[in-house]
């Protein structure tokens, strides 16, 4: 069976060559090769292990022993999906506060949840009900150093982060003593596990902060001990448990730590718990949980945790797809293969949970933790095409319980089905924002990400799961169209579009948003079909009469419909160039002329703000070029020299002082990839997204073509 896969990969691999005979990819080597190494403390080299729901980021050291060291850059953070945290709201705030009416010309009025520039209390519940719940720091375990050492004074730093058995290996010296340090995560339980080598026999300390429930922080504030407490439940000769409480709210969780060989667990402050070794070796686990263990609990053995998560990343590297640089002689190909095995670590430890991810993932918090709903396409559209559709279907069941609060929204505002929220949590909660509540380019996400999962498992259970979803998700998006009598079209307006420098109260037509009901609403109709159900007529004259994408007299596609100053308004070529997502994120259809949409390309390559971008710019622009046949510029697209297109030694994608993490950037570089490999449906070119000059031999296995 194994020569039957090892031929078939083969098969794979010289397909997407051409007829060029290449060796299949080594996966471990191409791993490997790409593992970051560390050797002095950076703010924005630290290095994480985690499972998708619960990661642990490490300094140099290898656990989290100087913090704030870390805090303005890739902070040390212990997060987890389901540690939430909300301050008390003595003043009874309602959700209903928060919402103010407008009338969008869609013949009635609509009430949002925004926020308000006047003084008052509804500008006080938006404020609250925007902060919270916001997402907890778990707690920092780090080596039990003299309080006055600092990082300067570690020296013989190697560290190394190996990704092909998911876990960070540490060498340091202090004091003229060695240290070495394994760390890892279990790749099923919110548990980190790690041992510490030295004859020093240095202590491990389990300190714990209250939230600050910040807009884009570590989420640690270490001045608050009187607001926040943890006990010591039980203890043994070799485990201990902890109950953490945060005052004036209901807020608990639970650590348990478990330890090998002789040491002494001890109190050392509040909020503040030492364990210290009396030998020359250290292993030790600490899981978080929600709820309290029962007393029976036993952790499995710190050697049985490495096997068991050794073996997940051996099996997710080697049951998912591969993309392989080696044979490539263009001299960017070498950073681009590096980018692209990184960005596959990160995003399957901070954003494949059972939740939406956070657009800093487990890492730290920005806007206070929450997830954006218009960002899981690019967190999460490339698990399907890798072969990691368990993932995202992993995610998408979320959506499931955010039905009902999905579907008032749509109804508060006088349209059918479910109109998903932009900014929430896992409850479905939506948070008040003068921006994200305008949205609507989220809400085909879900139909989109739907059909992934379908087309890389097409079975009935499928259908089954989702299709519900899919339907109401459109009912929605026909609701919001309007239908213009006198030019017998359907038009899109009372909306920000995914280029947010342009306001609800006057844009008509944004273009990607029409391309994408357009194809959304053409797959909603498809999933009817699936299951047995009859297509929708009213849904097919809008598919029929939706507006075509407005364009100038040079040829130029417009911002928007009323946006008729695109290309002399500096507000029109900053931020998002959204116009581009029409083609490339999705595929070509009957509202854009291929043409006109290449000019546009053209015009944005050259006179663009590329200053005024976001990191998944670069391969929205990528995938676009790939599919207008423009080889060339999609690899200048993601490999572009510019700050918001920079990725960090641990492949983060760096994009200013605040957000020094921005995972949709990562997802969108894996899935404009898995577009310029494997391409799209009735692609003929291989690896169309590749120059064919002979210096971008590529090599891949397993991807998906994208629609």
């Amino acid at each position: 069976m194994k020569k039957v896969i090892y031929a078939l990969l083969a098969a794979t691999t010289l397909l997407s060559c051409g007829q060029e005979k290449l060796p299949a990819i080594d996966r471990e080597a191409l791993v490997t090769r790409n593992n970051p190494q560390v050797n002095s403390f950076d703010s924005l080299a630290s290095l994480s292990v985690g499972n998708g729901n619960f990661a642990f980021t490490v300094d140099a050291t290898g656990l989290q022993t100087f913090p704030t060291a870390y805090s303005k850059g890739v902070p040390l953070g212990t997060q987890s999906q389901w540690g939430w945290h909300s301050f008390a709201n003595p003043r009874h705030y309602r959700f209903e506060e928060t919402l103010k009416e407008y009338d969008f010309g869609h013949g009635h009025k609509e009430l949002y949840s925004t926020q308000f520039n006047e003084p008052g209390r509804p500008r006080e519940a938006s404020n609250w009900y925007r902060v919270n719940p916001h997402r907890l720091h778990l707690g920092v375990i780090g080596l039990e150093l003299n309080e006055n050492v600092s990082p300067e004074q570690i020296s013989q730093i190697s560290q190394t982060l190996d990704m092909w058995k998911g876990e960070v290996n540490s060498h340091f010296s202090y004091a003229g003593t060695d240290f070495d340090v394994r760390t890892l995560v279990h790749p099923t339980m919110d548990m980190v596990a790690a041992t510490v080598t030295s004859r020093m026999h240095t202590g491990v300390n389990f300190r714990f902060a209250y939230p600050t429930g910040g807009h884009s922080d570590d989420a640690c504030r270490w001045n608050a001990d009187s607001l926040h407490t943890t006990t010591l439940v039980r203890s043994t000769p070799h485990s201990a448990l902890l109950k953490r409480t945060l005052l004036n709210d209901t807020t608990t969780y639970y650590v348990t730590i478990q330890w090998e060989g002789e040491a002494l667990f001890s109190q050392k402050q509040a909020n503040y718990f030492v364990l210290t070794p009396r030998e020359d070796v250290l292993a030790f686990e600490c899981l978080f949980t929600p709820k309290e263990p029962g007393s029976e609990l036993k952790l499995p053995a710190l050697s049985t945790t490495a096997i068991t998560t050794n073996e997940y990343w051996r099996d997710f590297w080697t049951k998912g797809a591969a993309v392989d640089f080696l044979y490539c002689t263009d001299p960017r190909a070498r950073e681009l293969e590096r980018r692209i095995v990184l960005s596959q670590y990160l995003l399957a430890i901070q954003s494949a949970g059972d939740v939406p991810p956070q657009e800093t993932g487990l890492t730290y918090n920005s806007w206070f933790g929450k997830f954006h709903l218009e960002m899981i396409w690019w967190h999460e559209a490339w698990l399907a095409l890798w072969g990691h559709q368990n993932l995202l279907d992993r995610t998408l069941a979320w959506y499931q319980t955010a039905e009902d609060k999905a579907r008032a929204i749509a109804g508060r505002q006088g349209f059918k089905g479910i109109r998903w929220m932009k900014m929430t949590d896992p409850s479905g909660t939506e948070a008040p924002s003068k921006v994200g509540s305008f949205l609507i380019w989220q809400q085909p996400h879900l139909i989109y990400l739907a059909e992934l999962v379908y087309r890389a498992n097409p079975s009935p259970e499928v259908i089954q799961k989702y299709n519900r979803l899919v339907q109401e998700t459109a009912e929605f998006m026909y609701s919001f169209a309007t239908y213009d009598e006198l030019e017998g079209r359907f038009v899109l307006k009372g909306a920000i579009p995914a280029q947010e420098t342009l306001r609800a109260s006057e844009t008509v037509n944004p273009p990607f948003e029409l391309s994408y009901w357009h194809y959304a609403m053409q797959v909603a109709q498809l999933w009817r079909e699936r299951a047995g159900e009859k297509r929708n007529l009213e849904w097919d004259e809008l598919i029929d009469k939706l507006s075509p994408l407005a364009y100038n007299g040079d040829g130029l596609y417009l911002a928007a419909e009323t946006a008729v100053d695109t290309y002399k308004d500096i507000r029109y070529t900053s931020d998002h160039m959204a116009v581009l997502g029409a083609v490339g994120i999705l595929p070509m259809n009957k509202l854009i002329r291929e043409d006109y949409m290449k000019n546009t390309l053209h015009w944005v390559w050259d006179n663009w703000n590329w200053g005024k971008t976001w990191g998944w710019d670069y391969p929205m622009t990528a995938m676009n070029a790939t599919r207008m046949g423009e080889p060339e510029k999609a690899v200048g697209a993601l490999l572009m020299d510019k700050r918001t297109n920079t990725y960090l030694v641990n492949g983060h994608n760096y994009q200013d002082g605040r957000l020094r993490v921005y995972l949709p950037g990562n997802g969108g570089l894996l899935t404009a990839v898995a577009l310029m490999c494997a391409g799209w449906d009735g692609c003929t070119t291989p690896n169309p997204g590749f120059p064919k000059d002979g210096t971008w031999k590529v090599r891949w296995e397993g991807l998906h073509p994208m629609p």
